[in-house]
């Protein structure tokens, strides 16, 4: 499959594609497992329209209610369901697993599916902290699969245009300064389930609050526009603008990387009076703000007018979708760069940002990488 020239190609992957539990030609749909009912995303797979890419196999969930409850309301075949990862890995042999669990979870799961030579693909960011990223890493390297992240903004065609026009076409310029809005008016306000409000806002399933939830969004784009290049320092400022609904971790947050002759401010938040994905990025010579998924506005050239730029709803297939997207890596029909937005190199640094962010925000005051 022809990538598009949206992204860009880079280095490839240093590992190759594990063959063991892999589909046997491309019209065969890739068979897969969920790990974990406690994501609200989880609901993305059961909302989306009929793909002949994937099939699901197998759910493994603990919690008998949740099991329950998601049978019921989507109709599923009780067979599917398992109360233990381990069993249903070996009785279903899928060739891959989407983790939709707590963040802390990402770690055990990859522990369960990489021996058995099964890709994984996580919900972001992708660790708890820098520690458990770094075990992941080591697991899908030793046993030769992926591991790979899904961020909503992934399959935005305005940040995919956005990086065409200022690292392809140069419309900016040398890039100076870098801000990501993410998050929105809070996970209780917003309706969460009881069971995703309870790691979201537990400290260590988490790890934090909305610096992982919605922080990890602006160090993943940050870090793919810089090339998967590491800031120089790391500045990080939490508060707890509503403690008496989220007291045991931050609802609000700022983060500044400085680069040489380069600044990102990723703002994160629980706060925001509206749903937020957006990104400015400035040059030199002109800026480009990818304000929703489809909306740029764009200015190129010194002093010039704003212009506004509408994009399709839909990247084309395997770019749309997060599911799409990993059935076309295991079936090898594109391999992800190192630097690639779901890829295990970039997601590294992003855990090494977060994990300083925090460590910022402890000590009140500038670490330097």
């Amino acid at each position: 499959m022809k990538i598009k020239k949206s992204i860009k190609p880079g280095k490839q992957i240093a590992f190759p594609v594990c063959k063991k539990n892999c589909p046997a030609t491309p019209s065969t749909p890739v068979r897969f497992a969920i790990a974990g009912l406690n994501h609200g995303h989880v609901d993305w797979w059961f909302k989306r329209p009929a793909r002949n890419d994937m099939q699901l196999v197998g759910i493994s969930e603990p919690d008998r209610e949740l099991t329950e409850r998601f049978s019921a309301k989507h109709s599923l075949d009780r067979k599917l369901f398992h109360s233990d990862i381990g069993t249903m890995l070996d009785t279903i042999r899928p060739s891959a697993v989407m983790a939709f669990g707590s963040t802390f979870d990402h770690l055990a799961i990859v522990q369960a599916c990489a021996p058995r030579g099964i890709h994984v693909m996580v919900e972001k960011p992708l660790a708890v902290n820098g520690a458990h990223a770094a075990k992941i890493a080591a697991l899908a390297r030793r046993h030769h699969i992926h591991a790979l992240t899904n961020y909503e903004t992934t399959w935005y065609a305005s940040n995919h245009e956005a990086y065409r026009l200022v690292k392809e076409r140069r419309l900016a310029s040398e890039l100076r300064k870098i801000v990501v809005h993410d998050g929105h008016c809070g996970p209780k306000e917003l309706g969460c389930t009881p069971e995703f409000l309870a790691w979201l806002t537990d400290p260590v399933l988490n790890g934090g609050g909305a610096i992982m939830d919605f922080g990890c969004y602006g160090a993943n784009l940050i870090t793919w526009l810089m090339d998967g290049a590491t800031p120089l320092s790391v500045t990080a400022v939490t508060q707890q603008i509503k403690p008496e609904i989220y007291p045991e971790v931050d609802d609000d947050a700022t983060i500044v990387l400085t680069y040489p002759r380069m600044q990102g401010i990723i703002q994160a938040s629980w706060n925001w009076p509206w749903h937020r994905k957006d990104m400015e990025i400035y040059g030199a010579t002109g800026a480009v703000h990818a304000v929703s998924r489809t909306t740029l506005r764009i200015r190129e050239g010194l002093n010039s007018d704003e212009r506004t730029e509408t994009l399709p709803q839909h990247r084309n297939t395997p770019f749309d979708d997060v599911f799409s997207y990993f059935a076309a890596v295991l079936r090898g029909d594109l391999s992800p760069s190192a630097n690639d937005l779901s890829g295990l190199e970039n997601n590294l640094v992003v855990m090494k940002i977060l994990d300083t962010a925090r460590e910022s925000a402890r000590l009140h005051r500038t670490v330097n990488l």
